[in-house]
């Protein structure tokens, strides 16, 4: 939807108010009736959310979005305060959460949002990504054409064989979420995101039929408890562990309740405990580090990040080094060199900020977007390149995968790039984020992904927090020399074993080379069982051929997903997109429309139910509202 350049009266609101769209210097200012500097009056909440649910039910949805986000941005147009008070009472009206939830949420996102919203231009290609980020409603815009700048041209290496030495482990663990308000005994099947606290007299331990046990329930986030069980299990299970790479996410899903001091607190809690468990460690950010949750604003746009960017400085330094400290309080990224010692190759470990590509940062939403916010693309290739001419492997770190829906497709195409670039230096690249136990790859050629142009694998770790399955973390037996992944294994705490409740037991899950190898191997030919050869970009398309056509290789790799916890049933073309995911390490590629699915009870799914259309972690209760009023709490189909 083009807005032409003149003052127009743009739509009447509640009660026959009419505002004024001033886009004559291309700033679409709004402006009220009469006296064009006066502040919107006398909105009706019923009648904007009528006129929402009309407009949505409009069979343009690109159109009709753009709609209501311009209504959007009249009702930002008063203030913050405004904007807060109108989309809280919405959020009440709609069920979508409780009332306590609906206010501390949009009390914290709100101002992000309303400031987002005014400076969009309905129209623009801004506008459409908000439309899908908000709603749904809109096709994603093409990837803007770019090619990055690299100051080498790609070299004819491939990617090195296997030394056939005696393997490195690396642990592995992401997304723990621990809750310091977890009560043993508090009610674990309440209304809210999450469970197991005090929240009312009703809720306190021996008032409820459904009482929290001592090491975490599935409606939950985990118990202290269960993260310092963890640790043990980790010192036991791989006592010559080389390192642990962390992949964020440390604060509670309690998202309507968070503040930069109970979160300075959590997260300094819990990098403590991994620093008494003896472990080295290299961490990222998770989108829950921030308070308000999800927001990392861009080096230009604002400093409200620092507090947090100081935070991991300080946390990870002992492990990290001052160098590479000072470049976290930057962006919250760093570059290291790990130190193996005598007969071990050289590897650096990269970690990058993914939340400043996160579709859910909506500090991210400008006229015009950044190409590269903070400059972390340009600065990712200058490591890359560094460690290419010093003959250095890579490891590289983040909380999002960068294939997922939540990723804006622009930044997703851009990072493919310098990955195809550097993928012989490249070794493995590992994220959290979605909670479940998977994989992505990147491809040289996306039209004709194959097992000859599969050029590099992300490792996706699952959960500790519950809420997606049982507890997990992974372990690789690394090459010394090359750092190719040899095989991951998945350990797990059941939580259905009986001595769950009193002293959690970690066990082996499974193995991707005991569980994949011999499917490849029969259906591919390849020699990969062997303990030396590398789990390759190529193997791991091979598995995805063996998804395609054994029902029971499929189905088995989606029940590990949720490490065999509240299964679903995954078909037809639940399957293909399943499979396409896997082959989508760039998120235009990844067969996920923007449209979404509510769950049987009319509410937005909050990434703790079971079901097909599963989302990632994080979300925002601005969104879920604005969903639950444009389909009237129906099912929408897109």
């Amino acid at each position: 939807m083009r807005v032409p350049s003149l003052l127009i009266p743009a739509l009447a609101i509640g009660r026959g108010i009419n505002a004024w769209l001033d886009t004559r210097d291309g700033s679409q200012r709004v402006l009220a009736s009469g006296s064009r500097e006066t502040p919107l009056d006398g909105l009706d909440l019923d009648a904007i959310a009528t006129s929402i649910r009309e407009d949505a039910q409009s069979p343009v949805s690109c159109a009709t979005c753009e709609s209501i986000l311009l209504q959007l941005k009249l009702v930002a147009s008063k203030g913050d305060d405004f904007f807060v008070n109108v989309v809280t009472e919405l959020c009440k009206r709609s069920g979508v959460e409780d009332d306590d939830v609906c206010e501390g949420s949009i009390a914290l996102e709100g101002p992000i949002v309303a400031n987002s919203l005014r400076r969009i231009a309905i129209g623009s290609r801004t506008s459409r990504l908000a439309c899908v980020a908000f709603m749904g409603l809109c096709a994603y815009p093409e990837v803007e054409p770019y090619n990055v700048s690299f100051p080498s041209p790609k070299p004819r290496t491939e990617r090195p064989r296997p030394s056939g030495l005696k393997p490195l482990h690396v642990v592995h663990f992401s997304d723990i979420h621990v809750d310091p308000l977890y009560v043993e005994g508090a009610d674990a099947n309440c209304s809210k995101p999450i469970c197991c606290r005090q929240y009312t007299d009703g809720d306190k331990p021996g008032n409820s039929d459904f009482p929290a046990g001592p090491n975490g329930e599935h409606t939950c986030d985990a118990p202290v408890s269960l993260e310092e069980s963890m640790y043990a299990a980790i010192r036991d299970i791989v006592p010559d562990a080389a390192f642990s790479i962390f992949t964020g996410d440390i604060v509670d899903h309690a998202v309507w309740d968070t503040s930069q001091f109970q979160n300075t607190l959590d997260i300094a809690d819990a990098y403590s405990r991994m620093a008494g468990a003896g472990m080295l460690v290299y961490g990222t950010a998770g989108n829950h580090e921030a308070s308000p949750a999800n927001s990392f604003p861009p080096a230009a746009a604002s400093n409200d990040s620092q507090w947090l960017y100081d935070l991991l400085s300080s946390a990870w330094s002992p492990w990290i080094g001052t160098h590479a400290a000072d470049t976290t309080r930057e962006f919250g990224a760093y570059s290291v060199r790990y130190s193996g010692g005598i007969g071990i190759g050289k590897l650096r470990i990269i970690s990058i900020s993914t939340n400043l590509y996160y579709a859910h940062n909506y500090w991210l939403y400008e006229e015009p977007m950044e190409r590269d916010p903070s400059g972390q693309l340009a600065w990712l290739v200058g490591e890359l390149d560094a460690a290419e001419r010093e003959g250095e492997r890579v490891y590289i770190i983040g909380h999002m995968p960068m294939g997922t829906r939540d990723t804006f497709h622009d930044g997703s195409n851009y990072f493919d790039q310098i990955v195809n670039r550097y993928s012989a230096t490249i070794a493995a690249m590992f994220f959290g984020h979605t909670h479940f136990d998977e994989f992505e790859l990147s491809y040289a050629d996306y039209r004709n992904r194959s097992h000859s142009n599969a050029l590099a694998t992300s490792y996706v770790a699952p959960s500790m927090t519950p809420t997606s399955g049982y507890p997990a973390f992974r372990v690789y037996a690394v090459d010394p020399i090359t750092f190719g992944v040899l095989d991951a294994t998945t350990y797990i705490a059941n939580m259905s074993d009986p001595s769950f409740s009193t002293k959690p037991k970690w066990t082996k899950y499974y193995s991707a080379k005991e569980a994949y190898g011999p499917l490849v191997e029969s259906g591919e030919g390849e020699n990969v069982t062997d303990k030396h050869e590398e789990l390759t970009p190529a193997f791991w398309h091979n598995v995805t051929e063996v998804f395609k056509r054994n029902a029971t290789a499929f189905d088995e790799y989606f029940a590990r997903r949720r490490r065999g916890w509240a299964l679903g049933i995954c078909e037809g073309d639940c399957k293909s997109v399943e499979i396409c995911k896997l082959r989508a390490a760039r998120a235009q590629d990844n067969c996920m429309s923007p449209g979404f699915k509510l769950s049987d009870t009319g509410k937005p799914k909050n990434g703790h139910g079971a079901g097909i259309d599963e989302e990632e972690c994080g979300g925002s209760v601005v969104r879920d509202t604005l969903r639950a009023i444009v389909t009237d709490l129906r099912m929408l189909r897109v």
